[in-house]
This record gives C-alpha cells, structure tokens and sequence, in this order.
C-alpha cells in the first residue's frame, strides 16, 4: 500500500516551488507564511532531504527539490484537467425527475424551447409520482407537488393544482344540455370514486349529493383520466394548466366554470439548496418560470374555453 505524504504538505511545496517564495504560496493557498514553511518542512521530513535552501528574503530549490517539483506540478495539472472535465460533462447533463402528468403533459412538449436556448445541456427525464431523495440520487431538479416545505431543498411554485370537469365535444353531444352541475349526476363520471368529485359538486353549489355512479375504473394518473375522458367514455376532473392544448385544440372541453383546489396544493419546482449556483440548474429555472409566467398571462387574456350548449 502506498503512504503518500498529505496533500495538504504536497500543494504548499507545489506552490512555494513554483512562486519561489513562501509568503505568494500562502496567498495563494489562504494560508499564513508560518503554515506553509510547517508544511513543507513536514514534506521534507516525510522524504528525508530538505527541498528548499532557504536564503534571505527567499527559497531556492535544493537538488532534490528540482527532481520533484516538476513530476508534483505535473501531477496537479492532470488532477485540475480531471476535475475539470468531471464538472465540464456534469454541467452538460440535465437530469429533471417529473411528476406524471405533469411530465408528459406540460414538460415534454416545451423541453424543446429549452434545448434550442441551451444546445449545450442535454436533458435526462424521469416521469414518477415517488419523491427524489437528492442526497442518495443522480437528479439534479424535480417537479412536485405538496405544499413546497420540504427541507434541504430550494422551491419555486409553479402553479396551483386545479381541477376542474372536462369531455370530449363527442361525448356532449350525447350527453345533452348541461346548464347545472347537478346535470352531471346521471352521467359516467371518471374515477368517480375519487373523494375530488365530491368537493367539485360543493364547490359548484351541490350540497346535497347523491352516491355518485360511473366506471368503477380507478386511474393513478391524471394523464389516463383525460385520455379517457378525450375517447368519450366520460366525465374528468382535470388540472386546465396540464390539458391547455387539448382544451386549445377542442379535444376537451371545460363544461361548467366551476374550478377547485386539490387541498392547496401546487407544483413546484426543487432542487438542493447547496447547488443554486449551478448553471445549468440556473438555466433551467429560469426558463421554466419564464413559461409559466407566460401562460399565466396568455391565461389573464384570453377568452374562457367553456363547453357551449
């Protein structure tokens, strides 16, 4: 087994062989004048020859210091280019991990904006409903969603998790005249065991509500309730902001204005703390705050996408 001198020993004798002089290695190094000459001479004792002839107001290589310092200053070198390329393919690597519907929905089709903004990042994408652990994994961001007080991490909101009731304009043409929330109640409502549905027909004036009936279907994702909504078997309470372009595109349809908050929770965007000056974790914030600020006012502006009857 190898038993190398300590590196702390090694850089200051790499320093000081280099500027000549000890008082320019510890500015350098953040060191005193005093700690570099105890490093050295605990270099010196290490290898048993001195390295440096120590002359008025400076130090000139002994022999022996001159056949070392260059293989040191050598070995510093490939370390730094080491490094460097270990932070150079780091920085180049965005590794994003997604809730589902969000993902697939909202993330997926703008990722290609950030790529033409930032050629040089490659992106990683991961769709899973399972929170991140930063500490035991390779992520570098993730979208949530919760009430943003997770600790250890910095959290930006995105936007709240909102639902609302939506079909496809197939289904409400068989359906009929909905003028009323209550008009819902003998239709197939997706996922209708989801206790959501009650708190939707409350906010839209329903007080009291009969068991609902539908599809006895349960659906993890709200991806699989809108794709299913958008084939006509039904009724879907989804977020608007996750179904814009389908909603944009006539593929759905809002049916009533009513919208409800699912337990005051938003998305969020996080990552850890101690990495907030990354620059591609900078450049990814930026960018996703700067889309969703440009909906919410393409929002603010445009006319509602109600179901018209």
């Amino acid at each position: 087994m190898l038993r190398l001198p300590p590196l702390s020993a090694i850089r200051a004798f790499e320093a000081a062989a280099r500027h000549g002089n000890f008082t320019k290695a510890a500015e350098e190094l953040g060191m005193t004048q005093a700690a570099v000459s105890y490093q050295v001479k605990l270099l010196e004792d290490r290898v048993g020859t001195p390295l440096f002839l120590r002359q008025p107001r400076r130090v000139v290589l002994s022999e022996a210091g001159k056949r070392l310092a260059p293989a040191v200053a050598e070995a510093f070198q490939r370390l730094n280019a080491a490094f460097a390329s270990l932070r150079e393919t780091d920085e180049s690597v965005l590794s994003v991990s997604a809730v589902n519907t969000f993902c697939t929905n909202w993330l997926v089709p703008r990722l290609g904006t950030f790529q033409m903004a930032h050629p040089n990042i490659a992106v990683r994408l991961e769709a899973s409903h399972r929170v991140v652990d930063f500490a035991m994994e390779e992520f570098d961001v993730a979208i949530r969603s919760g009430k943003g007080d997770w600790p250890g991490v910095k959290a930006h909101q995105l936007f709240p998790v909102e639902l609302t009731a939506v079909a496809s304009p197939e289904f409400m043409k068989r359906a009929g005249p909905i003028k009323r929330a209550e008009d819902l109640l003998p239709l197939p409502l997706l996922d209708c065991t989801d206790e959501c549905w009650q708190r939707w027909f409350a906010q839209a004036g329903v007080s009291k509500l009969p068991r609902l009936k539908g599809p006895i279907v349960q659906m993890q994702t709200q991806q699989m309730i809108g794709s299913a909504a958008m084939a006509g078997q039904g009724v879907a309470l989804v977020t608007p902001a996750l179904f814009d372009t389908d909603l944009a595109a006539g593929r759905l349809v809002q049916i009533l204005p009513t919208v409800v908050s699912h337990y005051d929770m938003k998305y969020w965007l996080v990552y850890p703390e101690e990495r907030q000056k990354s620059a591609k974790i900078k450049a990814f914030r930026d960018w996703i705050l700067a889309e969703v600020a440009r909906d919410r006012i393409a929002k603010e502006t445009a006319a509602p996408r109600l179901a018209i009857m």
